[in-house]
């Protein structure tokens, strides 16, 4: 499998670096829990959300200039809630505290997304799974391949990364993926992998991949239904597209 990107991690996060914001910002921007409670979370801006979560912003520098600084670091907030803990590292403002808040909300996304999975059929959820397999590797630097398991009502029995790669280039073995299916009495699968460059087109290497794979859990009567190919904004899916 094969992609090519490039990226930028995040730099030092200094006080000379800070966005600051528009100027004559409306006065709601004080009140971002009032304007939640009263509006629902919907109603609130990246910036606003980002904001609640970090509580306080720097000497001279108010939360809301904080948060606008990360999601400009970061690019997006799906980027910023896919970081690291090393991403954080040397980012001025994002101690400890905060970067445990940060990286503990997206897992409780991540999980609520699972549990929802559980609770009905994969192929009733396309939506919700595209949007699983999205939290879950779509703004990694490097490739990630994706297994989800299902039993054979369609509901999910785990979800595995099996394959771990670089930029650009990832081995995956289906013979470890038949194996495994195997062991947790899989009777379907759905795979997915990201392509770091953002773009979500299938390589002809992510083709040739996915015929050996569809073949290979055959032989063990265990249905491949689909190969999402996940880039930055859009999700592609083998199914959809009519190749399995």
């Amino acid at each position: 499998m094969s992609d090519s990107s490039g990226t930028s991690g995040a730099g030092a996060l200094t006080a000379d670096s800070i966005v600051p914001l528009p100027p004559g910002a409306p006065p709601w921007r004080d009140m971002p829990r009032e304007r939640l409670f009263d509006a629902g979370a919907q109603a609130l801006s990246d910036t606003e959300l980002v904001a609640i979560f970090l509580g306080s912003g720097l000497p001279g520098h108010n939360v809301f200039e904080l948060a606008r600084t990360l999601l400009a670091r970061f690019g997006s907030l799906r980027a910023l809630l896919d970081a690291q803990p090393a991403d954080f590292q040397g980012l001025r403002g994002i101690g400890p505290a905060k970067t445990a808040v940060l990286l503990a909300v997206v897992e409780m996304a991540r999980r609520a997304l699972a549990e929802k999975l559980r609770e009905r059929p994969l192929v009733d959820s396309s939506a919700a799974v595209e949007d699983y397999v999205r939290l879950l590797i779509g703004a990694r630097t490097h490739e990630v391949f994706l297994c989800l398991f299902l039993d054979a009502r369609h509901h999910l029995i785990d979800s595995e990364e099996t394959a771990h790669g670089s930029l650009t280039r990832m081995a995956v073995y289906p013979r470890e993926i038949v194996r495994r299916a195997l062991t947790v009495n899989a009777a379907s699968l759905i795979v997915a992998h990201n392509h770091p460059s953002g773009a979500a087109t299938p390589s002809a290497s992510d083709r040739q991949l996915t015929r050996v794979l569809r073949d290979a859990l055959a032989l063990i009567d265990v249905r491949l239904i689909d190969h999402l190919v996940v880039g930055a904004n859009t999700v592609f899916s083998f199914a959809r597209a009519g190749w399995l």
